[in-house]
């Protein structure tokens, strides 16, 4: 590795880390760029979800009223103060949300700028991205990509696909013991474009087929208090447990037996990654960039959205079934292994960042240029 003074240094501009993939995305590569010579700092409001033991191997610094109308102006100049003291080569902006305020700086320092999205915008929102210094925009599935090109109006050139990678651990996780009351568990952001609602109906079902299961939902968001009250009315409350302060979902995964993905839009799925690599089975529905990774009877199970009929068929398909669960579990992990290794993020986003640094300012625009 080089020496850290002749490091690409690189700023990795966020809102409040929360425990979902954006914020586990970003964490990922403030840990792993320094292994490609790239040295990364976080620049966020807040970072509740970084344990204190990840927080002592990144360089972090909070503003906790970035957000705030009346506190804004100040958190951003001392920002900049802060940044010109050190400037970095170019802004990594983690989600849209942040655009705004990372074009501001950007800007100012006079600085290219990088764009993560993680999952499909609104129907109201529109992105603009027209950096001054010029950029990139980075999706993590080609499903995602095709779309933000058809609304954006970035040329297809300008946005790359680079999957979300995960950390792989070299052991995979033991198969449950016999006898053991099995656990079958969603996780991410509570929000009801997530599915978690229909996760729910599905577990009534399972249980309705006669099997003994425990049903884990881990994390929280506005949903929580719907969900709840759902699991009361289904009657299942005493079979589900709600987990709503995680900080790393892979302190969760390791102790379930069937992980669930009932999303009704989805970039693509970094949990599930995490539970694939695990060797855990999946259950997904076909939504978004899901489909990159799950294959159908391979590395998980396919269902509709919205269908929780079908997706209690499966859950109970896997718990029925031994060597379904340990097959699709293995091929789950493999496919990790291959394409969804964190280092091949890391890798590629590498390559981006150097990219930029090294053409001419000018952002192609679809209908400036040759279209595709």
């Amino acid at each position: 590795m080089a020496n850290e003074s002749d490091d690409l240094n690189v700023l990795l501009l966020a809102g409040r880390m929360t425990a979902r993939g954006s914020s586990a995305y970003t964490l990922r590569l403030a840990e792993r760029l320094r292994e490609v010579d790239i040295q990364a700092q976080i620049a966020c409001e807040s970072a509740d979800c970084i344990p204190a033991s990840a927080r002592s191997q990144i360089s972090l610094a909070e503003y906790p009223h970035l957000n705030m109308p009346l506190w804004r102006h100040f958190v951003i100049r001392d920002l900049l103060d802060s940044l010109r003291a050190n400037p970095p080569a170019l802004i990594h902006v983690q989600t849209p949300a942040s655009l705004k305020l990372g074009e501001q700086i950007a800007t100012a320092l006079g600085l290219p700028l990088v764009l993560t999205v993680h999952s499909f915008l609104g129907s109201d929102t529109n992105l603009r991205f027209r950096p001054t210094m010029g950029g990139k925009i980075i999706t993590v599935s080609e499903q995602l990509r095709a779309d933000l090109v058809r609304r954006s109006g970035v040329s297809p050139h300008d946005v790359r696909m680079i999957h979300s990678g995960v950390e792989f651990p070299e052991v995979e996780a033991p198969p449950p013991a016999e006898g053991r009351v099995p656990v079958v568990a969603t996780a991410g952001p509570l929000e009801p474009q997530k599915g978690q609602e229909y996760f729910l109906r599905a577990a009534r079902r399972v249980l309705d087929h006669g099997l003994d299961v425990e049903f884990l939902v881990a994390g929280s968001g506005p949903s929580e208090p719907a969900l709840r009250r759902l699991a009361g009315e289904l009657a299942i409350a005493p079979h589900v447990t709600f987990v709503p302060y995680v900080q790393r979902y892979s302190d969760v995964l390791g102790a379930i037996d069937v992980f669930c993905l009932p999303s009704l839009q989805q970039g693509l799925g970094t949990i599930m990654l995490e539970a694939m690599a695990l060797g855990k089975p999946v259950v997904a529905t076909n939504v978004g960039g899901v489909s990159a990774a799950v294959r159908d009877g391979q590395t998980g199970l396919i269902v509709p959205s919205q269908d929780d009929a079908a997706l209690a068929e499966k859950i109970v398909a896997i718990l029925e079934n031994r060597d379904l669960a340990q097959r699709i579990g293995r091929g789950g992990r493999e496919l990790v292994r291959e394409s969804f290794h964190v280092m091949q993020m890391v890798n590629e986003t590498a390559n981006v960042y150097r990219e930029v640094l090294d053409e001419p300012v000018k952002l192609r625009v679809l209908g400036e240029e040759e279209e595709e």
